[in-house]
């Protein structure tokens, strides 16, 4: 795929961020493509050592129902479960978790294959452990480590390129989010993070919505709007590829999702699931979260 300068720029446009009318029905395009559900625990920067890593994902395997698996193209309604921990847990971690069906994935990667970059982790590197995941421009990468769309889309073509799947991240900040700028915001992120990324390749990228002004702050991007930005994101990949890129790839939503407003958010047609923090870090909390309610079962049980 090829975006010029003028296509990204036409994305400023009115027309370009009129994707669903205002007053338009939302239809789910699950009916039109099924997708896997996919919840993904990001554990940043915890626990503490390598014994409370190991505590932690043994916790979790207890609590998987019979509906989680790895991806699997002949049941696409089984949940898939990935979890994020810090580089030097990656291999304990994977050890105790891959034999239930949770995929290992690394929480950022650099986008060269090796040199003089201390302190940084090869695509190369990550794969030979285990990792079958990557995330790439999370918020507190962009704002607290500076990493612009530039560089986040290499990282996303270097994951791709060795084989893995990135989860890429996008939302807006607070200020954004006031001035009524959202959807432009993640469009021109979505564009600028996706250049080079083949059709054929989108297969194997999953999209993250995280508001940042809903992580961690106590605020909340209620489910209903959430999907609307979902299906607003779905418009921006169809002017990027084309509607079967956007019908089947699976977009997550991130913002301090919980026990209690899981079932609501998955009810949602356009969301495909939870990119988790700080519940994550709780096996109770995050097994809630992967066993979730579906809206079926929640309609046949009243």
């Amino acid at each position: 795929m090829k975006i010029s300068i003028a296509a990204i720029a036409s994305l400023s446009c009115a027309n370009a961020f009129s994707v669903v009318p205002k007053n338009a029905p939302i239809v789910s395009s699950t009916q039109l493509e099924a997708r896997q559900p996919i919840m993904a625990g990001n554990w940043k920067m915890n626990p503490g050592t390598e014994d409370e890593a190991i505590a932690l994902a043994s916790g979790l395997t207890k609590l998987l129902g019979e509906e989680t698996c790895p991806m699997d193209e002949e049941n696409d309604f089984c949940t898939e479960v990935v979890i994020f921990p810090p580089h030097p847990f990656l291999s304990k971690v994977k050890e105790v978790v891959e034999d239930i069906g949770i995929t290992v994935g690394a929480q950022s990667i650099f986008f060269e294959d090796k040199g003089a970059y201390t302190g940084s982790v090869a695509a190369s590197m990550v794969k030979s452990v285990g990792c079958e995941y990557i995330l790439c421009g999370h918020s507190e990468r962009r704002t607290l480590f500076s990493d612009s769309d530039d560089a986040i889309n290499r990282k996303v073509r270097k994951v791709l390129d060795m084989g893995m799947k990135p989860i890429l991240c996008i939302g807006e900040t607070k200020e954004e989010y006031d001035l009524k700028i959202k959807n432009e915001v993640c469009a021109m992120q979505l564009s600028k993070d996706l250049v080079g990324v083949t059709k054929e390749q989108m297969e194997d990228v999953v999209i993250a919505y995280e508001p940042v002004w809903a992580i961690g702050t106590g605020l909340v991007c209620g489910a209903e709007d959430a999907n609307e930005v979902h299906l607003f994101l779905r418009g921006v990949l169809e002017n990027l590829y084309d509607e079967e890129v956007a019908q089947q790839t699976r977009i997550q939503y991130g913002g301090s999702v919980t026990p209690d407003s899981v079932d609501e958010l998955m009810a949602q047609p356009e969301i495909d699931g939870c990119l988790v923090g700080g519940a994550s870090l709780d096996a109770e909390k995050f097994g809630r979260i992967i066993n979730y309610v579906k809206k079926e079962a929640a309609v046949a049980a009243e």
